[in-house]
C-alpha cells in the first residue's frame, strides 16, 4: 500500500472554509475545448489528463492507482480501535472478533464498503470507510476546477446537477453540526489506471450519499454500480429549495398511482423492505425477481418506467446512457418493478417507501433510511447491472 493511499476524513476539516463557497455552476468551471472533438471518450481523456497534469509526482501517487479488473467487487470491512482512532480495513475474522461498543466504534462487524481491485465506495461517511484518492477539500483551485471539469465531461448536463444537489445536502449536513465526517470538501476523487481512448480506465467519485464508478474502455461507458442518496433530502440554497432525489420519489409514485387493482397487488409486497438489499458489499449476487413483470404492463406504464430508469441511466455522459438506455428498454418485458411501504406520500416531500427495479442486465433499489428519524429526509439508492459490473463485460476476457 501506498504511503499516504488513505485520506481520513478528520484531516480535511481544517480545509474546509475553501469549499465554503458552495460547488460552482458547470458553466463556471468549464474550460476551454479549442479544436477538441465532441467524441465523448476522447474529451474523457483529455480532461483526466489534464486534471493529472495538475500534481507533481508525489500528488500523483494520492490520486491515481492502478486499474485491476476483476468479474465482480468484493465485501470490505472497517474498524477503528477507538472512537477517536482512524477506521481501518479489517479481514472477515477481524471484524467477527468482539469489540467496543460507543459512538462512533459502528455496526457489529464494521463498517462496510465495496472494494473492486483498489477502490472502495461505501454509504458509510468517508471517516468511517475511507476512500482511496484526494479529498476535495485538499485540491489547490486549479486541481479543484479540473476535477470539477472532468466528472462534467463524464457525466451529462442533468447527472452533474444531481451530483451539486447530493453534495449540496451533504453540506447543509456538515452545516447542522453532525459528528462524522460530511460536506463537499470530504467527497474524494481518484483516478484509476492510464486515461486512454482504447484501454480501460475508472474514475471514482463520492462521499457519504454519493459512490460514482464510472469506467471507460473505448467507446464504451459504463457506471454500474453507482450509489446515490441524500441527507437531508429537502435544503435550501440560494434562497430557494432544493428537494434531491426528486424524480426519482415522483416518477415512481407516478407509475404505483397508474396501476390498477390487480397490478397493484401484484407490485406491492407483502412484507417490509428497510433497507438496500445489494448495496454496497453485495456485487454478484443472484436476487429473485418480485412485484410486477414488465409484460403486465401497458405501454403508457412501460414508458414511465424507463422514465424512472433514466433517473440513474441518465447520470451518465449522454453519448454512453443512449446504448445503455436500449439494452434496458429491450429487456423491460422482463424487468419487475417491486413495491413495499406507504402508497401515498406528502406534496412536495419524498415519500418513505421502497421500490425495486429488476431487470436482465439492471438492478435499482431506492431505500428512505430510519436513521436521523425522518426516512423521508434520508435515502439511500444503488444502480448495478448484473452483467457489467465496473464495465466486466468489455475488460473482463
Amino acid at each position: 500500500m501506498k504511503t499516504g493511499f488513505w485520506v481520513i476524513g478528520s484531516l480535511f476539516l481544517a480545509a474546509a472554509p475553501a469549499l465554503a463557497q458552495g460547488v460552482p455552476s458547470r458553466s463556471s468551471v468549464m474550460m476551454a475545448k479549442g479544436n477538441l472533438a465532441t467524441d465523448p471518450t476522447r474529451e474523457a481523456v483529455t480532461a483526466a489528463r489534464a486534471f493529472l497534469a495538475t500534481f507533481d509526482s508525489h500528488g500523483r501517487e494520492m490520486v491515481q492507482f492502478p486499474f485491476v479488473t476483476q468479474k465482480s467487487g468484493t465485501l470490505a470491512r472497517f474498524r477503528r480501535s477507538a472512537p477517536d482512532q482512524p477506521s481501518l480495513p479489517v479481514t472477515d475474522a477481524q471484524a467477527a472478533a468482539p469489540m467496543k461498543r460507543g459512538p462512533g466504534m459502528g455496526p457489529p462487524g464494521g463498517f462496510v464498503g465495496e472494494r473492486y481491485g483498489t477502490a472502495v465506495w461505501s454509504n458509510y461517511p468517508v471517516s468511517d470507510v475511507p476512500r482511496p484518492g484526494l479529498q476535495m477539500g485538499h485540491l489547490t483551485p486549479q486541481q479543484h476546477a479540473a476535477a470539477l471539469h472532468l466528472l462534467q465531461t463524464l457525466l451529462s448536463a442533468k447527472g452533474y446537477h444531481k451530483v451539486q444537489d447530493i453534495m449540496g445536502a451533504d453540506q447543509a449536513l456538515a452545516d447542522s453540526g453532525t459528528p462524522f465526517a460530511s460536506g463537499r470538501a470530504v467527497y474524494t476523487i481518484a483516478v484509476f489506471g492510464q486515461p486512454s481512448e482504447t484501454s480501460p480506465w475508472m474514475v471514482q467519485f463520492g462521499g457519504h450519499h454519493l459512490g460514482l464508478n464510472v469506467v471507460i474502455d473505448g467507446a464504451h461507458g459504463v457506471m454500474t454500480p453507482t450509489l446515490t442518496g441524500a441527507q437531508p433530502a429537502i435544503y435550501s440554497r440560494d434562497g430557494k429549495t432544493v428537494r434531491v432525489l426528486a424524480g426519482e420519489n415522483d416518477r415512481a409514485f407516478a407509475l404505483l398511482n397508474s396501476l390498477n387493482a390487480g397490478q397493484r397487488q401484484q407490485a406491492i409486497l407483502s412484507y417490509r423492505v428497510e433497507d438496500l438489499v445489494q448495496g454496497p458489499g453485495h456485487d454478484g449476487e443472484t436476487l429473485v425477481p418480485e412485484g410486477i413483470r414488465g409484460t403486465a404492463l401497458d405501454a403508457a406504464q412501460k414508458g414511465m418506467l424507463m422514465d424512472i430508469i433514466a433517473e440513474w441511466a441518465g447520470i451518465i455522459n449522454d453519448a454512453y446512457a443512449a446504448p445503455r438506455l436500449k439494452e434496458i428498454r429491450e429487456g423491460l418485458d422482463e424487468t419487475w418493478f417491486a413495491w413495499s411501504g406507504p402508497t401515498t406520500c406528502e406534496p412536495g416531500h419524498n415519500g418513505s417507501s421502497y421500490y425495486r427495479i429488476q431487470g436482465p442486465r439492471l438492478l435499482i433499489e431506492f431505500s428512505p433510511q430510519g436513521v436521523g428519524g425522518d426516512p423521508t429526509l434520508h435515502v439511500h439508492t444503488v444502480y448495478r447491472d448484473p452483467t457489467d459490473s465496473y464495465g466486466s463485460r468489455f475488460t473482463v476476457q
